[in-house]
């Protein structure tokens, strides 16, 4: 099997095809005559911070919007966590800040059950006729990424598991987050049980009314957990198939997940940190290589040490885990998240039923076996998250890279010596690698990274009450 590697030549051959606009207007149509009642539209779609931005249509104009598409700037796209351009590549003011078309993702028009007056949402994405800044969204670098395993025969099957807290929606003085008031007690929580079920019990009616929010906007979530800490909360979702769909069912369950807890008197929130002393919140991605038969080819096997294309595929994470990291972890506070002992890698570790590891071969039968990434926080965009896992886990498997003796006993001790522990470092990382910038393509990580930059600067150019406190 002969294997592309030059990812701009690849980007130059990949389209992302328009959808046909006669069936999007008629899938608009039957499902304003299903729902009736339905008076406006959201248009979706994930910024390169994972934040969720677009427009509100009135009822009359959604078929034309499913036909025509929606005008948006690129540079929405790039904004940093604020909303601001940072004119990143020239994109924004230096280019006039032209507008790009955006096109309904077919299946993606659903309900919005915590609406209060009846509502619908769908997802948006820049098509191939864009002259390239198509691929200024980050839906759409996932999609290069995977296109270019399909190229060569690799069809992806994938999951994620995001944490959460559900605290008051109240700060303390000072401003700093709560744990919430148990429904059930009328009590502040002061510590939980991980996978206690009196947890699960007290909090049944938000993490229930999220369940059924998912069912009816048809987002696979199947099991809910009570994690490490108090108001802290898990959600799995089943593995799909092509990656980008995965990635739409994360971005859209933290929409779920932030909507039902304001409905409930909590807010909900993915920052990797929110408290010290308390877990941070991860995403996990669960990856499964097939072939164009769907069988699973890390299933190949009784011994998943010996399976090879698992092992190169595990080598190729290794070799894009450090670059990988601007994207794992996007922000300042999410390197707090990288402490010893409390289940959060910062090394190359690998090995089979193993939570301490970055790269966990969980224990399944054949069939269902996988990689399951666990470096990511939950505050990362799932969509360069999940391309980011991908582009390696290929690079890997074109370069037969092994990924050595695995790891057993705690491998969460001690961080690897060259692991990157600030954003600053990670974004150094991201410009010295040579994986992302060839499957992501050198325009895209140069933005990326000035984006990011100036989100930085911007952020450190306040002084803090303790900056006061200790040097005044």
């Amino acid at each position: 099997m002969s294997k592309r590697t030059n990812g701009d030549d690849f980007m130059t051959a990949t389209c992302l095809d328009r959808p046909n606009p006669e069936v999007l207007r008629k899938e608009a149509e039957a499902f304003l005559t299903k729902f009736p009642r339905i008076e406006h539209l959201d248009a979706l779609f994930l910024d390169i911070n994972g934040i969720l931005r677009g427009k509100r249509y009135p009822r009359t104009e959604i078929p034309h919007l499913f036909e025509k598409g929606m005008l948006m700037p690129y540079s929405a796209m790039i904004v940093d966590v604020t909303g601001n351009t940072s004119d990143a590549g020239g994109v924004g003011f230096s280019d006039g800040d032209p507008d790009g078309v955006m096109y309904a993702v077919p299946g993606t028009l659903v309900p919005v059950p915590w609406a209060h007056e009846p509502t619908a949402q769908c997802i948006v994405s820049f098509d191939g006729t864009n002259g390239g800044k198509e691929f200024l969204e980050a839906r759409n670098i996932l999609r290069r990424v995977e296109a270019r395993l399909n190229a060569d025969g690799l069809y992806t099957v994938c999951a994620m598991e995001l944490e959460f807290y559900l605290i008051d929606p109240q700060r303390t003085p000072d401003g700093r987050p709560q744990a919430p008031i148990s429904p059930a007690t009328g009590e502040r929580e002061i510590s939980t049980q991980v996978y206690g079920m009196e947890e699960l019990e007290d909090y049944s009616a938000v993490l229930s009314d999220i369940e059924k929010t998912c069912h009816a906007q048809g987002i696979p979530a199947y099991t809910a957990s009570a994690e490490y800490a108090a108001g802290q909360f898990e959600v799995n979702l089943k593995h799909s198939s092509p990656a980008v769909s995965a990635a739409d069912h994360a971005a859209l369950l933290c929409r779920v997940v932030r909507n039902v807890a304001l409905e409930h008197g909590f807010r909900a929130t993915f920052m990797a940190k929110p408290f010290l002393d308390q877990a941070g919140n991860g995403l996990h991605m669960h990856v499964s290589v097939c072939d164009k038969d769907g069988i699973n080819l890390f299933a190949n096997g009784d011994d998943p040490h010996a399976n090879m294309i698992l092992r190169h595929a595990i080598g190729g994470m290794q070799a894009g885990l450090f670059e990988s990291m601007a994207v794992f972890a996007p922000c300042i506070n999410a390197y707090r998240r990288y402490q010893s002992n409390i289940y959060v890698p910062m090394g190359k570790t690998w090995g089979v039923n193993n939570r301490s590891l970055a790269f966990r071969i969980p224990l399944s039968e054949g069939s269902a076996r996988r990689i399951e990434h666990r470096v990511a926080g939950a505050d990362a965009n799932p969509y360069l998250a999940l391309a980011a896992v991908l582009a390696s886990l290929h690079y890997g498997i074109v370069h037969e890279i092994d990924p050595g003796e695995a790891t057993s006993g705690n491998g969460g001790v001690e961080p690897d010596v060259d692991f990157p522990r600030t954003i600053e470092d990670s974004l150094t990382a991201f410009s010295e690698g040579a994986i992302l910038r060839d499957y992501f393509g050198e325009w895209y990580c140069d933005i990326y990274q000035l984006t990011k930059i100036a989100e930085v600067t911007s952020f450190r150019d306040y002084i803090s009450k303790r900056e006061y406190d200790w040097y005044l």
